[in-house]
C-alpha cells in the first residue's frame, strides 16, 4: 500500500494490524530515520534491546538472503513481537523482499530504510503493491512544514513560542529532519526555565547547519553507515565546508570515543564513563554515541585516529583534492566500524 505524506506520521505511530513490513525511503535521511524508528517503537519501545531488535543491511542480505526469514521467524527470549531493521536497502533486495512478503516467516515487523527511490523502481513497487506492506516517502520539509514542526516540538516541551521566533527558527533550519530535531532539542533545553521561546533565544542557540552536518558525518562513520556518510558529506561539500575542519571535528569525536572505551575496558560502567566527558554528549546523540562505544575496540579506535592525523597532514601538504582525501579517510573509518 502507499502511505501519503500527510498520513505518514499518524501511520507510523499506530500502524494497522496485519502489517508485515514497511519501506521508509526518500531524500530526507533524517526524516527516514525518524519515521523508521517511530514505526519500530510502535512494536518495541527500546530499540537497543538486542533480544527484540535485529539489524541487517543490504550487504548482509545479499550475502545470505535466508537471514531475513530467519530473523523474522526468531522468537524473543522475553516474549512479544520483534522488529527486524534493514538499513541501506537498494533495488537489489526487491526479489528477496517480494518473496518474503508473499510467504512471511514469523510475526516480526520488518522495517526497511532506503535512500530516494524513483517512482516505479523495483523495491518501491514491491511495497506499494503488497497488501501486507507499506511504502512511506520522506521528502524535505517545506517552510510551512518546518514552522509546524517547530510549533509542535515546543508544544511537546510545554513551551510557548512567539511568531517571530518561529520565523527565525525556520530561516536557520535546513532540509534534514534529523538536524532539525537536534537543533530544536537544544532550543527547548535553553528556554526551559523561562517557559517561553523568543527570537533572541533562537539566535543565541541555533548554530549553522554545517556544524550539525559534521556531527552527522562523525556518527555515520562511527556507526559504519556508508550510505548516511555519503549523503552527509555531499551536503557539507555543497555548503563549501572545509575538509580540514571536518577532519578536526572527527578527531575530537573519535578521541572522545577512545576516552570512554578506555574507561569501560578498565571496568567502569558505560554510563559512568559517559558522565566524565567534558563537554558532555548532547542528549540527542547519546544513543548513537553509546552504540559506537560498544562497536569499537580501543585498538581500532587508535587506527581511526591514526588515519585522521595522516589525513589532516595530507590535506595541508599535498596537491590531492582535500575533499577526496577527507572522504576516503572517513569511508575507511566506516569500514573499520563494520568489522567484528
Amino acid at each position: 500500500m502507499i502511505v501519503k505524506n500527510h498520513e505518514a506520521d499518524r501511520f507510523v505511530a499506530r500502524p494497522p494490524n496485519g502489517l508485515v513490513a514497511a519501506l521508509v525511503f526518500g531524500p530526507d535521511s533524517g526524516l527516514v530515520r525518524e519515521r523508521a524508528e517511530r514505526l519500530a517503537r510502535s512494536v518495541v519501545p527500546d530499540l537497543n534491546d538486542a533480544f527484540q531488535v535485529s539489524e541487517l543491511d543490504d550487504a548482509a542480505l545479499s550475502a545470505d538472503p535466508a537471514r531475513l526469514a530467519d530473523e523474522a521467524a526468531a522468537i524473543s527470549m522475553l516474549g512479544g513481537r520483534r522488529v527486524v531493521r534493514v538499513r541501506g536497502a537498494g533495488n537489489s533486495l526487491a526479489k528477496l523482499l517480494a518473496s518474503f512478503l508473499a510467504a512471511p516467516s514469523g510475526d516480526a515487523l520488518v522495517v526497511v530504510e532506503s535512500a530516494d527511490l524513483a517512482k516505479g523502481s523495483a523495491l518501491r513497487k514491491v511495497f506499494e503493491d503488497a497488501a501486507n506492506a507499506a511504502a512511506l516517502a520522506c521528502y524535505a520539509d517545506s517552510a510551512r512544514d518546518l514552522a509546524q514542526v517547530v510549533r509542535d516540538a515546543m508544544k511537546e516541551e510545554r513551551l510557548a513560542i512567539t511568531g517571530d521566533a518561529v520565523e527565525e527558527a525556520v530561516a536557520r533550519l535546513g532540509s534534514d529532519r534529523g538536524v532539525t530535531r537536534r537543533e530544536l532539542e537544544k532550543l527547548a533545553l535553553y528556554a526551559r526555565d523561562s517557559g517561553k521561546v523568543t527570537a533572541e533565544d533562537v539566535r543565541a542557540v541555533m548554530g549553522d547547519e554545517a556544524e550539525a552536518r559534521t556531527e552527522e558525518v562523525c556518527d555515520a562513520a562511527g556507526e559504519g553507515n556508508w550510505q548516511q556518510l555519503d549523503l552527509a558529506l555531499s551536503r557539507l561539500w555543497a555548503h563549501d565546508t572545509s575538509p580540514v575542519a571536518i577532519v578536526r571535528i572527527a578527531l575530537s569525536h573519535f578521541q572522545r570515543l577512545a576516552q570512554v572505551r578506555t574507561l569501560v575496558d578498565r571496568g567502569e560502567p558505560l554510563e559512568g564513563a559517559l558522565k566524565k566527558l567534558r563537554p558532555p554528549v548532547h542528549f540527542s546523540r547519546q544513543s548513537t554515541f553509546r552504540a559506537q562505544v560498544s562497536r569499537w575496540s580501543a585498538l581500532r579506535l587508535q587506527s581511526a585516529l591514526d588515519v585522521l592525523l595522516e589525513t589532516e597532514a595530507l590535506c595541508k601538504t599535498t596537491a590531492i583534492p582535500s575533499e577526496a582525501v577527507c572522504g576516503r579517510a572517513l569511508f575507511n573509518i566506516a569500514s573499520l566500524a563494520r568489522m567484528r
